[in-house]
């Protein structure tokens, strides 16, 4: 039997442990993937620390995965070895349950999620569900793919799906490994893109990466500035900080849309009446199935869109996931396995 090289969490909390496993071997509708590269998402916290309920360990976390499908399972048709794929959070769906016979996979009651149902990325090979496959792009290469499956599907089908048109004035909250993703994907779409962000240092950034205006949250009043840009059609909070997101609701214009992509388990704090005379509305919107990774990837091509990312080998998952926790990281971090 092959071995391969993986990276695990014994138990909740638990330290990360390099490990040798036997290399997965595809049934059914699965398809083995020769792992090339896996993002770091601060979701796979949920692993590291035990935050998502039912996750069996030891477990190999690992969402953002791009790779090379090596066998395939005895009924899948629709994938063969060689093809470059990338799985991201939607890593299988039921096909059975209200929202799946609704074709509404990623909302699916069942939703099979890589790194936390199923042994995930960090690691040499990974199995899963052909339906969970999504096609990657030649001009990308593995590094690059790899957090658009979870920071750019969300940010990018998040804005898509809002409403804004061009020209409309779309607010990002927060310029890091979501965010500096939304704030190109808005300016490439037309918007009238604003960043928000802390401290005057990010400015010059923020207008590189095609911002129109840049608001900092520590010197200006957020919501008052997006009312003089005319309001916000819609904000992409990025951020985790609830505070953060409450502050700009004020800042929304007419029918203006508070998204949010940034997972906090503190409330929001609104005013009844600060959504009723503009109604105005806050949503959440939960990343995207594996044809709009496709599309996500595929804008990313057209307009040269690209995560920046920090690299580290395999064998060096517990500091490079420690980087993406702390913050620091400009902006995203992803594992490489040199194949």
């Amino acid at each position: 039997m092959a071995r391969m090289k993986a990276v695990q969490v014994p138990s909740a909390n638990g330290a990360f442990e390099v490990v040798e496993r036997d290399v997965p071997q595809p049934t059914g509708r699965h398809v083995r993937i020769r792992v090339e590269a896996c993002g770091i998402c601060h979701s796979d916290a949920f692993v590291k620390h035990g935050g998502f309920p039912g996750i069996k360990y030891p477990r190999v976390p690992g969402h953002e995965v791009v790779g090379v499908v090596d066998a395939v399972g005895p009924e899948v048709a629709d994938w063969k070895p060689g093809q470059r794929v990338g799985v991201g959070w939607h890593g299988g769906h039921c096909g059975h349950c209200a929202a799946c016979r609704r074709g509404d996979f990623i909302t699916c009651a069942n939703l099979r999620i890589p790194g936390i149902h199923y042994d995930g990325g960090y690691a040499e090979y990974i199995l899963a569900p052909s339906e969970a496959l999504a096609s990657v792009p030649p001009e990308l290469t593995s590094a690059e793919a790899a957090p658009l499956l979870c920071a750019g599907i969300t940010t990018f089908n998040a804005l898509r799906n809002s409403g804004v048109r061009a020209g409309d004035v779309v607010g990002v909250l927060g310029i890091g490994g979501l965010g500096h993703l939304g704030v190109q994907f808005a300016a490439k779409m037309g918007c009238n893109t604003v960043a928000i962000a802390r401290g005057a240092d990010k400015r010059a950034f923020a207008l590189k990466l095609g911002a129109r205006h840049y608001i900092d949250s520590t010197a200006q009043d957020v919501a008052a500035e997006l009312t003089r840009l005319g309001g916000a059609r819609a904000i992409l909070a990025t951020v985790t900080n609830s505070k953060a997101m409450s502050a700009v609701i004020d800042g929304l214009g007419v029918d203006g849309k508070l998204i949010v992509v940034g997972a906090s388990r503190e409330p929001l704090e609104v005013a009844p009446v600060a959504l009723l005379g503009r109604r105005r509305s806050i949503a959440g919107w939960p990343s995207g199935t594996a044809s709009d990774s496709e599309d996500t990837m595929a804008f990313s091509v057209l307009a040269g869109i690209r995560p920046m990312i920090e690299v580290f080998p395999l064998d060096r998952a517990a500091e490079a996931f420690e980087r993406m926790m702390s913050g620091d990281a400009r902006f995203r971090v992803v594992l490489t396995t040199g194949h």
